[in-house]
């Protein structure tokens, strides 16, 4: 994973938004910007400027916008953490899909590299971990869904106490 950005999360949501509209249309426009992140046109001029001085976007006033190569890399990065940390909420945590993309957004701004790298890992690991899996998951969140545990928890609790065959 790439190192996080310096850029502001506003400028990471201009960004993204960029890439986004630039993946259906081929470019963006200063007004579709405005609209995907409901914010004046006076604000996305700022924004354009600030990434187009940072070498991120091919940007002239009145023109169509476009990202450098640098400013697809860098999109793809603030795209990657904010999938990454929504399938974390959706499939781990069982969080509602608005509620987890609602998070993402905040999230993925803040968040350390290392952190959500250990997210994406601990995600792999806990759906092949013979004592996880996607039964684990489920039963979390069925848990969250809930709030006791599932009939099965005793079952499953008492053959994890078990010594394994090679213990014994």
């Amino acid at each position: 994973m790439k190192e996080k950005t310096d850029l502001s999360a506003s400028l990471e949501d201009y960004i993204e938004a960029i890439y986004h509209i630039i993946e259906e249309k081929l470019v963006a426009r200063s007004k579709e910007i405005a609209a995907k992140l409901s914010v004046s046109r006076a604000s996305v001029t700022e924004a354009l400027r600030a990434l187009s001085k940072r070498g991120l976007i091919n940007y002239a006033p009145y023109e169509a916008i476009t990202l450098t190569d640098e400013g697809k890399i860098v999109a793809e990065d603030v795209i990657f953490r904010h999938e990454a940390l929504k399938r974390f909420f959706i499939e781990v945590l069982a969080i509602d899909t608005s509620i987890a993309e609602e998070g993402a957004c905040r999230i993925e701004h803040s968040a350390p590299p290392e952190v959500i790298a250990r997210m994406i890992s601990f995600t792999e690991f806990i759906k092949v971990c013979p004592r996880g899996g996607d039964d684990l998951i489920q039963g979390f969140a069925e848990y969250c869904a809930k709030g006791k545990q599932g009939e099965k928890c005793d079952s499953c609790v008492s053959s994890c106490l078990e010594p394994s065959p090679e213990e014994k």
